[in-house]
């Protein structure tokens, strides 16, 4: 009887034991776990990853900012992507009523931000600062192109880049500088010898692979995560600019290389030529931009650009390049509106169309339309005696932006291959008489038009 009562008790304490366990693992987990900030379920009122490195981060970052009134906002691509899904909540959000980290926690090595330099007015004694507040901060710095075109100014260097680390996160600070057009640029992000590769992940960085260029955006202010930050108004608008945006710089010192061969003209007749074809390419670009039209600077003004950073003289005319599937037939209305008359249409949309338009004091504009085939790219020609066809061939080019005559315009980013095919190896030679359909290299016969389509596809006016 002795030996039952002792297993049973044994049994008993055994149970009790397990319960007991059982109560401290539940409790463990339901109510320690929260209030410490470690538990993983996202009910009422927790503030979830709050505590990670990456918000920990952006939170110093923007005190520190906010602080020395140093007027940042935010660019980061993954974070504008998820706010411009998430639009309408994150602009109903007030300060603090966040509960949920849905932004700046998301796991990763960097988050970007952009800051338009000449509305920085103490920048020595904020770097400062950073490093007091646990910050290092890598300052990346080349020199202005903005100055190249001045020999005695081009060694000047301005801040391109900042890097500043946390612990493990980084916020990239991407330094943007106001450009004549209107439009803001940064640099090129290139290490040197001096800085440490293993600072940070640089191959992860969204921005600084080139230089590249952004329309000037209009901020507001938002609540994000708890944070208050400036981003772009529109943020969908500058997503989409980000792939597209690298850009080329003049080729200053070859310019002036060119001009120390070939004296540049500089006449009375040349100078009113080039006032007259830049207010021309001003006019296409504002009506075009109107339009939603993308256009780039093609044949002679394209090789004015690339070779001379100028308006070729003696061309007589302002060229630019337009895809075919880009194409609008409001193109010709909105022309004539702006007070450019159409010279002559050539072609038809489907195969080899090119337009004219006249500008005052006898500039053209010829707007050539280009088509895409397997390995190549082309525009055409037609002769208007004869109806005689010709194709213009390009190895296939994509575009960046430039600045040309205080303009952001785009150009083929592939210029030299474009420059080459239709000017051949000898383009750095000026050369004054040029027949269009024998002097490209390439130049080819396209067949002939059908004299019964001749009204429809050779319009003179």
């Amino acid at each position: 009887m002795s030996r039952i009562n002792k297993n049973v008790i044994l049994a008993l304490l055994t149970l009790t034991s397990s319960a007991f366990l059982l109560f401290q693992l539940y409790y463990y987990k339901h109510y320690l776990s929260t209030k410490n900030g470690a538990g993983l379920s996202k009910s009422k009122g927790s503030r979830i990853g709050f505590d990670s490195t990456q918000w920990r981060a952006v939170k110093k970052f923007i005190m520190l900012t906010s602080s020395q009134n140093v007027p940042v906002f935010l660019i980061d691509p993954l974070i504008l992507e998820l706010i411009n899904k998430n639009f309408e909540q994150v602009k109903n959000t007030s300060g603090g009523s966040t509960s949920e980290c849905k932004f700046f926690c998301v796991p990763r090595d960097f988050t970007v931000f952009a800051l338009q330099y000449h509305l920085w007015k103490n920048e020595e004694g904020w770097f400062q600062i950073a490093e007091n507040m646990g910050f290092q901060c890598l300052r990346i710095e080349s020199k202005d192109p903005r100055l190249d075109g001045i020999d005695s100014l081009s060694g000047t260097e301005i801040p391109l880049h900042y890097i500043c680390r946390l612990a493990t996160h980084a916020i990239h600070l991407v330094v943007f500088h106001e450009r004549s057009g209107n439009y803001l640029w940064h640099g090129h992000l290139r290490l040197k010898r001096h800085i440490d590769r293993k600072f940070v992940p640089f191959r992860k960085l969204q921005f600084g692979r080139y230089p590249g260029a952004f329309d000037r955006p209009e901020l507001q202010r938002v609540t994000v995560d708890g944070l208050e930050v400036l981003i772009p108004k529109d943020p969908m608008h500058f997503l989409e600019e980000i792939p597209h945006s690298r850009f080329i710089e003049c080729r200053y010192k070859e310019a002036r290389a060119f001009f120390q061969q070939y004296l540049d003209d500089n006449t009375v007749e040349a100078m009113a030529f080039r006032k007259s074809a830049k207010e021309l390419l001003q006019l296409a670009a504002k009506t075009l931009n109107k339009l939603g039209v993308q256009f780039w600077l093609s044949s002679g003004t394209c090789l004015g650009w690339y070779r001379q950073c100028n308006i070729i003289p003696y061309s007589k005319d302002v060229d630019l390049g337009i895809f075919i599937q880009d194409y609008k037939p409001e193109i010709i209305v909105a022309f004539q509106d702006a007070g450019l008359p159409l010279k002559h249409k050539f072609g038809k949309v489907e195969d080899s169309l090119e337009l004219s338009f006249q500008g005052k004091d006898d500039v053209k504009l010829d707007i050539f339309f280009f088509y895409e085939d397997t390995d190549h790219m082309w525009n055409g020609g037609t002769q208007a005696k004869t109806g005689k066809k010709f194709k213009y061939l390009f190895p296939r080019f994509t575009l960046c932006w430039t600045e040309f005559v205080d303009m952001k315009v785009h150009v083929p980013c592939e210029t030299l291959e474009y420059i080459e095919a239709n000017y051949g190896k000898t383009w750095k030679i000026p050369v004054k008489t040029w027949d269009w359909k024998r002097s490209p290299p390439n130049v080819q016969p396209n067949g002939v038009w059908p004299i019964s389509e001749w009204d429809e596809v050779i319009q003179l006016y």
